[in-house]
């Protein structure tokens, strides 16, 4: 029972409030965990409801870049941030069943895509590899692609970020109203920018 301290008048001058029942805090803490391990079976989305594509490079935070947290999130990082056909896969069953919104893009600066020419690459695959090929089994088979379009290399990152952001906004199985965004991450500052906003290019003049 309560602590009452009383007045000479009998009065309640104090009366602690009474807590609430344990149970309630502690069930709060289990249904929380049950959401969180069993989000998609009851349909609960990231956090942020977004997807992140994002190159593989291991210098680039993506969850510090965009101020994630665990659950905020999906995130597929291959090489280059390459908008492929398995990133169409991922990102059109996250729009249309998981109720994801918005997919960000993140290339950046000093990317390896740009480290080699395409004569050298090819060279290298054909080097390495005797017949057709599948990504998923021992043979790779492209089909009709060239191994040039198939690695994609880049040679403006600035224009390959851009285009990425394109082929999303403009893919049959990624709905209209999903926002599609690029960024580039510059390794040399450690920031994100727009394509094709180079600020250490740009000079300030007097109007």
């Amino acid at each position: 029972m309560p602590h009452h301290t009383h007045g000479s008048d009998g009065a309640h001058e104090h009366d602690e409030p009474e807590a609430g029942h344990v149970h309630e805090s502690v069930d709060e803490g289990v249904d929380a965990r049950d959401d969180w391990a069993r989000r998609r079976r009851k349909g609960i989305p990231t956090d942020k409801q977004l997807l992140v594509v994002a190159c593989m490079d291991e210098r680039i935070p993506v969850e510090d870049a965009l101020g994630l947290s665990l659950g905020d999130a999906q995130i597929y990082r291959n090489a280059g941030g390459k908008v492929t056909d398995d990133v169409i896969r991922s990102a059109a069953l996250t729009t249309q069943y998981f109720d994801t919104t918005e997919i960000i893009v993140v290339n950046h600066t000093d990317c390896g895509m740009m480290s080699a020419s395409d004569e050298d690459v090819i060279e290298g695959f054909e080097a390495a590899v005797d017949g057709d090929l599948d990504p998923a089994l021992p043979e790779l088979n492209i089909g009709d692609a060239s191994l040039a379009e198939w690695v994609r290399m880049t040679d403006d990152i600035d224009a390959a970020c851009a285009a990425q952001v394109e082929y999303l906004e403009n893919h049959d199985l990624i709905p209209d109203d999903v926002s599609v965004t690029g960024y580039v991450y510059e390794v040399e500052s450690g920031h994100l920018r727009r394509p094709g906003e180079r600020v250490a290019e740009q000079v300030n003049e007097r109007v």
